[in-house]
């Protein structure tokens, strides 16, 4: 199965996905990670009205080969969390850029996300192009 890497989203190196509307950030993990990590089983996702910071873990994800930390793509602040996906973890591998997004984040710079990666260029990066 080929794996999904939509054009419309910022990428990190530790596997996390940003779509930026306005100054809210929908964030995610990419399918590979979800395809690398196995059956999801647990999630850990901070509250609403929690701070991010750029490059701090957010919260761990867990599955039944390992648990990972999340690493936050921007710094700002949780405005929403998908409560679906945390009382069915497993989901999240069904869609994980529609309805198995994370958090909803409303960012202090929209700046930070100029170092994230294109979906071309992350496609590399985790194919081995």
């Amino acid at each position: 199965m080929a794996l999904e890497y939509p054009e419309d989203l910022k990428y990190l190196d530790s596997h996390e996905y940003v779509r930026l509307e306005g100054e809210i950030a929908t964030i995610g993990i990419s399918a590979f990670a979800i395809d690398q990590l196995g059956d999801i089983v647990f999630l850990d996702l901070p509250e609403v009205g929690d701070a991010l910071s750029k490059g701090e873990s957010f919260g761990t994800i867990e599955s039944v080969k390992a648990v990972e930390d999340m690493y936050a793509p921007v710094s700002g602040t949780v405005i929403e969390r998908n409560t679906a996906i945390l009382e069915a973890p497993e989901h999240v591998s069904e869609d994980p850029y529609g309805e198995g997004w994370f958090l909803k984040v409303r960012i202090n710079d929209p700046d930070e996300l100029d170092e994230a990666l294109s979906a071309e260029e992350y496609r590399s990066q985790v194919e081995g192009e």
